[in-house]
């Protein structure tokens, strides 16, 4: 049936007839762009002969062969001849349509000042395509044009294509691969080419919004005059946006919103959309103090929770946390929306969206914003895709221009990286905004991907309200002054289209500013706040010293070690993997001492098995930077992967192990905010080597450092940095402890530098089972990993517990010991190899495990042996001015006993963490040990 249907077709097509001059152009249309052209003949073209051209020049020549041919068959056959000039005609109307959707945002009204000066483009006049005159008034066929006809005059088709491309809506999407994706987005914009109508309620709460964006930032500018609240004054649709937002989310079965934004328009947000109290937010502005606990924040960075009622049911709506850094919050808003997508079960649904705000410049010009996109579709960071908003006041900070600050024309082009449609909207048709709102939304729903909404408005004042903006931009100002605000421009197209008097626009005015005068609550969604997510009661409250049992029996350690072992007998193993195994197998029979490997998979497993979640990633955490992990096992024969950590039993938590994108910022942003909204498991993030936390420095300092101090935000994540001077040069030997004990103060994070197996295996459940939540930083080891001296016993694992200093385990009386060395990490073990070689036995070893909390307790204890010695030394490996030396000198001097002196020992001050000579480096590391052991060189 199907070859008599095309057979029928055949003869009554173009084909056949001498159409050589219509079929070619259409196969170049079908060549720039399959859906420009029907699906009919994209399906003709679909299976014509595949050419692979070996210059372009022959691409096409046997194609117009296969055309000749197809046309002197159908004149042999009879068939119909088609006028060539009309069908030529035709072709030109598909590419028209196809300009448009490529390039008619380029002649879209979407400035409100009228100061962007577009170039002109010739594919949008019908005059490049050769259609004019008399061809307006023809019929043509339109294609895979949508709207809703299948032939339209010329003149009305051009109509219907500049409403839709050309409009107050600017959308940018066939850049996008997936026709599935193109023509969804076509479905929706191209039928409604005519004016969308909304009802009266609806353009009512639009004014509502905007007179409550105007209204606050007026009253807040009279009541605290000068005072920096970075006004959203300009931008004031984005109010009524967020709201339409979360509604149409509400109704689409989203619980839970999330939202990132900077400090542009923050007030007008927590108080018009969150429902923060006035009340609350002019004490803030008067400088009043609540009284609690920590150093606190400027309002402008403040978070906020609320519970926001719609028609779907109430959504959970949270504001997250920011520094000034620009756009960092953006993967921290992403890694708490997949904590709480984790937690609803399946990361794929449309429960909890995220909602991300940007700058015009900081969306072009942070390096983060790549990073973000970029993770947007992997694995360990989905989210089902982000609503991102730009809120483009056309000057990104003071002085700057477009010149200044991207290298492409619109600020938005890095979206089109993954292929996300972007929508350009005028801020001043407020209609507009939010029905491409809701589009966007439906697409992220539909799709689970990224879409970008470039909100182009303008900016009232300077960057501040102290600001003088006409010192650097006159014009603009000027034009500003004269502009009306979008309240008024929405309130009068109201009233000049019937829909209201001027008596009801002076009642919503006045209603919101009595309200304000009330300093209550000025969102009528807002609901009173339920529980939507974990309960962070069990961690709070606790320091320190908080009880913990991290024992485990030998004959349970046994039983996990032999499941964490098991691995099919047809998955074949690479070798030097298999080898591992094979040993780590003899480790859990104790047939040999445990390595690091075997004792950091142990404590995984029984965490798992007492029902804790596991989450790592990093940019080799699979196997492991160093080959000492191996969680995920890769056969040799089919590259299946399999991981042994996730079949321990049924009840078992769950681990996911994910090697990251190459990024370090984004993804310890990412991994900050899952911990933010996940206490219960452990979360950890490895660096390749500890010094690549360098490019993370921003989440380090203004997260983790920090976040409980300005924002008593709890934060359980647990950073493995390998660490250690092994000759492996400058950017390879140290995580920079030293930056880390910088920021410790309050007790705000552990810093610890675990020696032994069993020392990390204690550490790593206490991080968990110990009920307080507050980074730990791992000065993590690389050649300890395989040090045969390095090694621990089940025994140590089933019975001990994680040592904050470890005391002297060799045969040394204390009473012969004239000098005590204080260290930590693996320069411990070339002190304790040299001391013997030597048959020193007057000289103490102390390992500090545990650098910040100083464990003052621990080493008084320790130090009772030592009472009587007056020569300490604290030895390191890094540099004088790096390490712990510096940082850490006053709690040495603290610890040891009274009269007693400390020097140190270690490679002198230096510019650079380590030198890049390996026989250089061989002689500075001697040369430490024999001065820490008074050992002449």
């Amino acid at each position: 049936m199907e070859e008599v249907a095309m057979q029928a077709w055949w003869e009554s097509s173009h084909f056949a007839g001498a159409n050589a001059a219509y079929i070619e152009p259409l196969y170049e249309a079908y060549l720039e762009d399959p859906d420009s052209v029907d699906i009919e003949w994209r399906r003709i073209f679909d299976k014509l002969p595949i050419v692979k051209p070996e210059s372009t020049e022959q691409s096409h020549i046997k194609i117009r062969e296969y055309f000749r041919t197809l046309a002197k068959e159908g004149n042999r056959g009879g068939g119909q001849v088609s006028d060539p000039e009309l069908d030529a005609k035709q072709v030109k109307v598909l590419q028209l349509i196809n300009a448009f959707r490529f390039r008619g945002h380029q002649h879209a009204n979407l400035d409100p000042l009228g100061l962007w000066r577009q170039e002109r483009v010739l594919d949008l006049d019908p005059s490049f395509h050769n259609l004019e005159g008399d061809d307006f008034e023809r019929e043509f066929n339109v294609g895979s044009y949508q709207g809703g006809r299948e032939t339209m005059p010329l003149g009305e088709l051009i109509d219907a294509l500049k409403q839709t491309y050309c409009g107050s809506i600017g959308a940018e999407y066939m850049h996008i691969t997936s026709t599935e994706e193109k023509r969804w987005i076509q479905s929706r914009l191209e039928p409604k080419h005519a004016a969308v109508h909304f009802s009266k309620e609806d353009k009512l709460e639009f004014l509502a919004g905007l007179t409550a964006a105007e209204g606050l930032e007026k009253y807040l500018g009279a009541k605290f005059p000068g005072a920096k609240r970075f006004s959203l004054e300009g931008g004031d649709a984005l109010i009524p946006m967020l709201k339409a937002l979360i509604h149409h989310a509400g109704e689409n079965g989203a619980k839970e919103v999330v939202v990132g934004m900077a400090h542009r328009g923050r007030l007008n947000v927590l108080v018009n959309v969150l429902g923060k109290k006035t009340g609350e937010l002019f004490d803030e502005f008067a400088g009043k103090h609540s009284g609690g606990w920590g150093s606190g924040d400027v309002k402008y960075h403040q978070g906020f929770s609320s519970d926001f009622e719609t028609e779907g049911g109430k959504v959970h709506l949270a504001l997250a946390f920011n520094p000034s850094h620009l756009e960092i919050v953006n993967p921290v808003v992403l890694g708490s929306v997949r904590a709480r997508l984790d937690r609803r079960g399946n990361p794929d649904t449309n429960t909890v969206l995220p909602i991300t705000l940007h700058g015009d410049s900081a969306i072009a010009g942070q390096g983060v914003v790549q990073e973000t996109f970029n993770m947007s579709q992997a694995r360990a960071f989905k989210v089902g895709g982000t609503v991102r908003i730009v809120i483009n006041n056309q000057v990104g900070f003071t002085t700057s221009n477009q010149e200044d600050t991207r290298s492409t024309q619109y600020c938005t082009d890095i979206a089109k990286m993954v292929q996300a449609p972007i929508f350009h909207v005028n801020a001043d048709d407020v209609e507009a905004v939010v029905e491409v709102t809701k589009l966007a939304l439906d697409f992220r729903n539909t799709f689970k991907r990224d879409v970008l909404i470039d909100l182009i408005c303008y900016r009232r004042h300077g960057h501040n309200e102290a600001d003088e903006p006409n010192a650097t931009q006159p014009l603009m100002y000027q034009k500003i002054r004269k502009h009306p605000t979008p309240r008024k421009h929405y309130a009068d197209r109201l009233m000049a289209e019937g829909t209201l008097e001027q008596s009801e626009v002076s009642q919503i005015n006045n209603d919101y500013r009595e309200s304000l005068d009330q300093g209550e609550c000025m969102v009528k969604e807002w609901r009173p706040m339920e529980s939507h997510s974990v309960d962070w009661t069990p961690y709070l409250g606790h320091d320190w010293d908080a009880n913990y049992d991290s024992t485990a029996s030998v004959e349970r350690l046994q039983h996990l070690g032999a499941l964490m072992c098991s691995y099919p007998e047809g998955h074949k193993l690479q070798s030097r993997v298999a080898k591992i195994y094979n040993d780590r197998l003899a480790m859990i029979n104790g047939e040999r001492a445990l390595d690091w490997g075997a004792a950091e998979t142990l404590a995984y497993a029984t965490l798992l098995d007492e029902g804790y979640d596991i989450r790592l990633t990093g940019q080799d955490s699979g196997r492991g930077t160093f080959f000492h992990r191996h969680a995920v096992l890769h056969s040799q024969q089919d590259a299946t992967a399999l991981i042994p950590l996730k079949h321990l039993h049924e009840k078992q938590g769950k681990f996911e192990v994910f090697d990251s994108v190459l990024s370090e910022e984004a993804v310890l942003a990412f991994e900050y905010g899952y911990t933010t909204a996940e206490p219960r498991g452990l979360t950890i993030w490895e660096a390749q080597f500890g010094d690549f936390a360098n490019g993370a420095q921003v989440v380090i300092d203004q997260f983790l450092s920090s976040g409980e101090q300005k924002w008593g935000r709890l934060c359980g994540l647990t950073l493995l940095l390998p660490h250690g001077y092994e000759g492996q040069g400058p950017e390879h030997s140290s995580a920079r402890l030293e930056r880390f004990l910088q920021l410790c103060a309050d007790h705000n994070m552990q810093v610890c530098v675990p020696s032994t197996p069993a020392q990390v295996f204690h550490m790593l459940r206490r991080q968990v089972l110990r009920k307080m939540r507050r980074p730990l930083i791992v000065m993590s080891p690389k050649s300890l990993l395989r040090l045969p001296a390095a090694s621990s016993s089940l025994d140590e694992l089933s019975n001990g517990r994680f040592h904050n200093a470890i005391r002297e385990v060799e045969d040394i009386d204390p009473k012969n010991v004239e000098r005590v060395v204080l260290c930590s990490g693996k320069v411990y073990y070339d002190l304790a190899e040299q001391r013997r070689k030597s048959e020193i036995n007057n000289i103490a070893i102390i390992r500090i495990e545990q650098l910040y909390p100083f464990p003052h307790e621990c080493l008084a204890e320790i130090f009772k042996d030592y009472q009587h010695v007056k020569d300490f030394v604290w030895c390191q490996e890094e540099p004088q001015n790096q390490g712990a030396w510096y940082c850490s000198q006053h709690h040495f001097w603290t610890a040891i006993p009274k009269g007693a002196s400390l020097v140190y020992a270690g490679r002198e001050a230096s510019a650079a963490p380590a030198v890049g000579y390996a026989s250089v480096h061989i002689a500075q590391q001697q040369a430490l040990v024999n001065d820490a052991l008074m050992i002449d060189s």
